[in-house]
This record gives structure tokens, sequence and C-alpha cells, in this order.
């Protein structure tokens, strides 16, 4: 029997259920491809084709490749994301009338995601839509089909709306007759930009080619292997893995890192290189070459799992990855030949690299880069040191948010540009009124008029020295035992404030539960003082026991 091409209305669609199989990747569409679609279908205007007949011009959409599988159900090969689009509008159309005028929508079945077909049936209740990230991306194109009927207002005509899109819009309907439909949906989508190398692997893991002929244990087998690639992508969703072990923000798909791991014969020039090294791999078609490679993506995620899910492990990979030491690729390679003791001494051997050439005695604030690695490495260390402290360093938020190098009390370059009264008064409550000086340094302040801008100048360098007051003159105030790591919203929020003012911003932050990494916690909340510590300063004995401690901690590791 031949395959089938024609057009077939939205109106006709209403007649038939889908079947998404299980090669078939989850609703990715975004807001901008809804609105272009409805965009579309609201500039069309359909005009007759000639005068002796009633045949209107139609807005042709995309094809929908499917397959039959019984009278009225079909398995849908290709256009899943339109046809999904199709329903949302249909849905919230429907919403206009009662419940028993509304029209019956063709149902959409799911064989891996089966949650998804009800899901589909809820949209206008309070469901939970960050348990699944296709149910995230479905919310999101239909809260974007109703703010945009929303937006056009009462004198938008809705009806003209559903009638040209549900008897003046059409899909291209291709009906294929051939048995294997993963090869038509590979041979489909190879061209494509929207498809990613993972969701075309996909397809080549569950082509039944690769199974063995007995129907139920095939079935059973691809259901397997769907089901465990479901759970290797949600567990990359998780940001504190996805982020321990990358650099880049990935979305969706991000399996295809594993894969790419894999692929031996990696082109930069062509996007789809992943895709045909794993294709050149089934090309024999074979139960044992699948079984091969699929315990292999298996191993590979096992494997980051447990370096994950050990602390030691996390933090120390975490470092050399957050300051491109190595790659995960090459960690991986090391560790499949060597003990996992031997392993840990590798990676110790690679921190105490990354230190060799650093002269911690001699780094400033300018040397960012070098400063921002000794001082995330100290960080990530004091929180090893504790065997009772169960936390991890968060890599997701060190890469995803700007991270300043912060000066612990205030430098007199730093002048502020704007809101110098604010600074003033942020400062003035934290000076003493008990020494001549200070009750000196208090009139000045009264005394100050907003607009005399230099008087301004030499008020702040006055306030700074105050609070500078207990630090050697000759001390450099640039360097690493002046210096922390903290978060750019902390840091900018206050503008190169005195020492006890930022101590407040922090104590605050971390109230709000805003990550403030350890050892700056323990800089502003005084931990390294002798005891009654003097709370609106930084001082010198703080300054060298905080050094003091910093190179404790990193004594093993430097040269």
């Amino acid at each position: 029997m031949e395959n089938i091409l024609e057009l077939k209305t939205i109106s006709e669609l209403q007649e038939y259920d889908f079947f998404i199989p299980s090669y078939q990747r989850g609703y990715r569409w975004s807001s901008k491809e809804v609105v272009e679609l409805l965009n579309d279908i609201s500039n069309f205007t359909p005009r007759l084709v000639n005068e002796s007949s009633d045949e209107k011009t139609w807005y042709c959409l995309q094809p929908i490749v499917v397959k039959k599988i019984d009278d009225n159900k079909f398995e849908v090969i290709d256009g899943q994301q339109r046809l999904t689009t199709i329903y949302l509008i249909l849905y919230y159309l429907n919403q206009d009338f009662v419940e028993k005028r509304r029209d019956k929508l063709f149902e959409i079945d799911y064989e891996t995601r089966t949650d998804s077909k009800t899901f589909l049936n809820q949209l206008e209740e309070e469901v939970d839509n960050k348990s699944n990230v296709d149910f995230f991306y479905i919310t999101n194109a239909y809260n974007t089909i109703s703010n945009w009927f929303e937006e056009k207002g009462n004198n938008f005509d809705t009806g003209n709306f559903r009638s040209k899109f549900k008897f003046n819009s059409k899909v291209i309907w291709y009906l294929s007759n051939e048995n294997d439909s993963i090869s038509i949906f590979t041979r489909i989508n190879i061209g494509k930009i929207p498809l990613t190398n993972s969701e075309l692997i996909k397809a080549l893991f569950l082509n039944s080619s690769n199974f063995q002929n007995q129907e139920n244990k095939l079935r059973l087998r691809q259901l397997e292997i769907a089901t465990e690639w479901d759970n290797i992508e949600n567990s990359l969703q998780n940001d504190k893995f996805w982020f321990f072990l990358n650099q880049n923000s990935i979305s969706t798909n991000r399996i295809e890192f594993i894969f790419n791991l894999i692929n031996e014969e990696p082109d930069p020039n062509d996007n789809y290189d992943t895709f045909r090294y794993f294709s050149k791999k089934f090309s024999k078609g074979n139960n044992e070459e699948l079984t091969k490679n699929w315990k292999e993506v298996k191993r590979y995620f096992q494997r980051f799992s447990e370096w994950f899910n050990e602390r030691e492990l996390y933090h120390k990979i975490g470092f050399l990855i957050s300051t491109e030491s190595t790659s995960i690729k090459e960690l991986y390679k090391t560790s499949d030949n060597i003990s996992k003791s031997e392993f840990k001494k590798y990676l110790d051997s690679l921190i105490k690299k990354e230190l060799k050439n650093i002269d911690i005695s001699e780094l400033q604030y300018s040397d960012g880069k070098d400063v921002r690695k000794v001082l995330l490495l100290y960080n990530i260390l004091t929180m090893l040191a504790s065997s009772k402290d169960n936390s991890y360093f968060p890599f997701d938020l060190y890469k995803n948010e700007k991270w300043d190098l912060e000066h612990i009390t205030s430098v007199k370059d730093k002048i502020p540009d704007k809101n110098k009264k604010q600074w003033i008064e942020d400062a003035v409550v934290f000076i003493g009124n008990e020494t001549r000086e200070e009750k000196a340094l208090r009139k000045q302040i009264n005394e100050w008029k907003e607009e005399d801008q230099d008087g301004f100048k030499i008020l702040f360098e006055q306030i700074v020295t105050y609070f500078n007051s207990e630090l050697r003159e000759d001390d450099d105030i640039n360097d690493l035992s002046n210096l922390t790591l903290l978060d750019s919203g902390t840091n900018r929020s206050y503008k190169n404030a005195v020492f006890p003012f930022k101590r407040k911003t922090i104590i605050n932050r971390d109230k709000q539960g805003i990550f403030i990494p350890i050892c700056t916690k323990n800089v502003f909340l005084k931990y390294f003082s002798e005891y009654p510590p003097k709370i609106s300063f930084w001082s010198q004995e703080d300054r060298e026991n905080y050094e003091n401690d910093l190179l404790n901690v990193l004594n093993s590791y430097l040269a």
C-alpha cells in the first residue's frame, strides 16, 4: 500500500486520537513559536478560490507524519510539537462554552510520559507543573495562548479566529505505511536544526531492528531504555548535579553531554557528528551492540552520580572543573584505569599543580583570576575539614551568579559616585561617641551639606581612616589578607561601605537564605578575632589570623 499525502483541516483532526512513542522528545515549543502561530492565523484572511465555488484559501501548517495503529488512532512520527500546540489552542477556545457544548478534542497518549495525557485534560486547574519538564513547557505555552487572547481585548472576534483555525487552517497529513517508524523519523529529522543529537540517538537506541524478534521482549526492552533515559535526563536537570559537571547552562537534552563525552570522533564543523558516530556503531543493527552502548551510557552516569554523592570527590572535582584545570572527559578516562584511592591522590596532584605557580604572599586584588581560584579552594577545603558538616558548596550558584572579590574593610580610592548621603548615614551609626576624635568626627558629619562634594571626599577619607584605625598603615589594603569571595549582589549593594555595615548586610542576607561562602561568613562574624571581638573594626590581629588560617587550610596544596 502506498503512503498517503493529503491536507486535513484542524476540525478533521478532532476525529482522531494520537500516540506519542518513546523515541520522541517531549514538548518544547517556546512562547515565541506559539505566538508566531497565533499571529499567522489571526492575520490570515480566507478568500474565495473562484466565484463559481464556495471553496476558500487556507492557512497551511507544516506536516504531521503518522502511521496508523487502528481505525481512528495514529502513531505520531513527526509533528508532535505542532499537534500539541493545536490541542492547546483548541482547549483554550473550548473554555468559551459550557461543558455540554464544547467540542470533543482529540486525545494525545504518551508511551513513557503517561501522566501527560491527564495533565492536558486539566489545564485550567491548579496542577503542579514543576514535577515534569514537559508540564512546564506545556503550561508556559497554554499561558502564552491565554495571554495572547486577553491582550487582544473585548473587540477581538474570537469566533472568527475559531472558524479560521478549525476550518481554514490545514496540516499536511502524511500517512506512512512503512513498518519502521524510527527509520522514517530519522530520515525526516536529520536535516532539522530543532532536533538535537540526543533526540536522534534516542531513535537509534529504540529502533526495533536492534532488538531480538520476540515482540513482548522487544516492547519491554524499548520501554526499559526509554524509562532509564528519562531518569538520567531528569537527574541531570538537577542544577546542583549539572553545574558540578559543567560550566555552561543547557535547559533541555542534558543527556547529550554524556553522548558527546563518549564520541571519540568529534568534528567541530559537524553539528550532528555525535549522532553520526553512534549511527555508525548501530549500522549492523543487533542487540549486542545496543546493550554494549547503553551500558556505557549508564556507566558514565553512574560514575558521575558516585562523584556527586561523595563530598570529597564532589568538592575537589567541582573545583577543578570550575577553574577549568581539567575536563570531565579526562577525569573519567583516568578514573577508569586506577583505584578509587589512587584517583583521589590524582585529584590532589591536579589541585597542587593548579597552585604551583601562585605565590600567595604576593597576591593582589589586581590578580583577580588567581585570587578567585585561591579563595574558592579555601572555602571548599574549609567546608570539607569538618566531618560533621554535610553541606555542599553550590557550584550552580557560583557559575550562574556573578561573584566579586570583596575588600573586607573599605579602601580610600573607591569613593562612591552617588548616594553619598546614604553612605554617610550607613556609616555614622557605627561611629562611637566617647573619645574626642569620635565626637569631632560626628560634628563634622552633622555640619556636612550634601551639595559639598569636596567636603564629602575629605569626610569619606576620615571615616575610612577611623574604621581602619586598627590596621597597620604600611600594610597593603589590596593584598589577600583583606580580600574575600562574595556574590556581586551582596557586594554591590553596599558600595565600599565600612566594615560594620558590610557585616550587618551579610548577616541579614544570610538570614534571608542567600548563600554566603563559609570563609566570608567567618570573616564578618569575627571568627578570627580574640574574645571579646571589636565588632565594628577589622583589626590587624583579625587580618593576620585570617591569613594564617588560609595558609594552614591550603598548606598541603602549596609547593
